[in-house]
């Protein structure tokens, strides 16, 4: 009976990898994991000052097709959120709610932001903070 099973789970195997259906969400999870890492490959590094909630401070940021998301690692945990703005520069919608970040981890800010939307960062904490930007 043991036998029996075996060939069997074997037969099916065999028969799902020359269908190329075998493996078939390896190819999407390793396709997913290297634009994850084209993402994170192309980050640039951040630096807020003391004394305010805003990175950049200044000037704006603006979404690339490097990230479909905005996406920040900080090097303490922090709580952030992004703001957009109008294409013309005035603040335009501020997320509602702060996203919690770990020391040293990827977070996703804000999903599904279309390419050349600017934006800021808004810290909920005025401390310094640095850290990798992706988006």
């Amino acid at each position: 009976m043991n036998t029996r099973k075996r060939f069997v789970t074997f037969a099916l195997t065999g028969a799902l990898a020359s269908a190329g259906l075998a493996g078939g969400t390896a190819g999407i999870a390793g396709a997913a994991e290297k634009g994850a890492r084209s993402c994170y490959g192309d980050a640039w590094s951040y630096s807020k000052p003391s004394g305010t909630p805003f990175q950049p401070q200044s000037a704006l940021y603006f979404a690339t097709d490097n990230c479909a998301d905005i996406n920040i690692k900080t090097n303490t945990s922090r709580q952030v959120k992004v703001c957009f703005y109008a294409s013309g520069g005035g603040l335009d919608y501020c997320q509602g709610s702060y996203k919690t970040t770990t020391a040293g981890e990827w977070k996703v800010i804000a999903t599904d932001v279309i390419d050349g939307t600017k934006f800021k960062f808004q810290f909920a904490n005025w401390a310094a903070s640095s850290g990798m930007r992706a988006h």
